[in-house]
């Protein structure tokens, strides 16, 4: 077994992290903030993932796990730390490049840094410079091996799919690739791919461009059907009847830390190139506001209107609210001044970006509004009584009331 450094104990990090100790690796997981650290020294996740906490818990107890605030020296270095979007829709690798600047010092001959965080194409090849000026006594990738190897889980089976799902490992050489290798295949039971990294990278980018353009076409094709007086789904459902044709349902936008962010990282690179892709996020990223204007225009028909939106997570049956749609839309409204119920089942706390709005348990806020926008089609909600909406205005955006 290796001794593995872990950088970033999120949504990915910690899961890598629990599972790596779990194989019975020595695993440090390093997060720069306090607050992380001290949770997960004490065996709480933070994070609503089915079995993590468990796994967590067993890695603590058996000394597999450490949490601590910086870097230790490992065999292998793996980076697994946010990359948002900058304004302008630019890539920000700030983060990365301080986990390359922490392990720099650390790093010894026949160690792998392998990043897992999603980057544009050709980062690893930058990283690998970047470690050069800084450890000018190591031949990289020679000496050090550098490798990408994104992850490509969903929340709510992030413990499962790390382990059942095929992996791409990207080296900057065929030495690189297959020294990353050795650590996935001790505990990733799907097919482990050899690949260079700029391969890797751009079909990471490309999976969730790919899934963004299909969810920007049934969205967009939502809209058609409202202003053609023709019911979506219904139509969704019949074209899908074709043996080559398989459409996506509509819904509120898209969220979460992959689809709304990847697709920019391929449009930067080439955007003359990528209207597409551009194309397919401008839609996604507009019709959360297309949802608040039609609550806006339902409000408009009561003295006092009072709504109740029911779902804050960016996908059903999870807590997940980052990049949420949901939470978009709910910021809207209240930043109109309109009175606003918020529940969801998975989301510990009203965000305090929503401290305007009311919160309650689903069936309360349903029976105490005039309007309900049902934004997140979670599955307890399919258990509320439907007398509960008789006389109410009622949006759907997110299909939970279709047949």
């Amino acid at each position: 077994m290796s001794s593995v450094c872990v950088h970033g104990l999120g949504h990915i990090g910690l899961p890598t992290a629990a599972m790596l100790a779990a194989a019975g690796h020595d695993v440090v997981g390093c997060d720069t903030n306090p607050a992380v650290v001290a949770q997960v020294s004490a065996g709480h996740a933070g994070l609503r993932e089915p079995g993590l906490d468990a796994l967590l818990a067993h890695a603590l107890r058996g000394g597999r796990l450490h949490a601590q605030p910086i870097p230790a020296p490992a065999a292998f270095q793996l980076i697994a730390v946010p990359t948002p979007c900058l304004p302008g829709q630019l890539p920000d690798l700030r983060c990365v490049e301080a986990a390359i600047d922490a392990l720099a010092p650390l790093l010894r001959a026949g160690d792998a840094v392998i990043l897992e965080s999603t980057v544009p194409v050709g980062t690893t090849e930058a990283l690998a410079a970047r470690l050069r000026s800084l450890r000018p006594d190591l031949r990289v990738p020679d000496e050090v091996a550098i490798a990408y190897c994104p992850e490509r889980v969903l929340p709510g089976r992030i413990l499962r799919e790390l382990v059942e799902n095929d992996r791409v490992i990207g080296g900057l050489t065929p030495a690189c690739a297959a020294a990353a290798a050795g650590l996935y295949r001790g505990v990733v039971r799907g097919e482990v791919v050899l690949a260079d990294a700029r391969m890797a990278e751009l079909v990471k980018l490309a999976e969730n461009a790919f899934r963004d353009v299909n969810i920007a076409f049934a969205n967009e094709l939502s809209l058609l059907c409202d202003r053609l007086g023709v019911d979506a789904r219904r139509a969704i459902a019949l074209a899908n009847r074709h043996p080559r044709v398989e459409v996506l349902q509509p819904g509120v936008g898209v969220g979460g830390h992959c689809i709304p962010v990847d697709p920019w990282f391929l449009a930067a690179a080439a955007p003359d190139d990528a209207r597409l892709i551009r194309t397919a996020r401008a839609v996604n990223d507009d019709i959360p506001r297309r949802i608040a204007q039609r609550l806006r225009e339902a409000a408009a028909r009561f003295d006092t209107p009072r709504i109740a939106c029911l779902g804050l997570a960016y996908k059903p049956d999870v807590g997940d609210v980052r990049e949420s749609p949901a939470l978009a839309i709910v910021t809207d409204l209240l930043r109109d001044g309109l009175d606003v119920i918020v529940a969801d089942p998975f989301v510990a706390a009203l965000p305090p970006a929503l401290g305007g709005a009311a919160w309650m348990e689903a069936a309360e806020a349903v029976a105490a509004a005039n309007i309900v926008a049902i934004l997140v089609a979670h599955t307890p909600y399919r258990a509320l009584d439907p007398a509960l909406f008789t006389g109410k205005v009622v949006l759907d955006p997110a299909g939970l009331l279709a047949p």
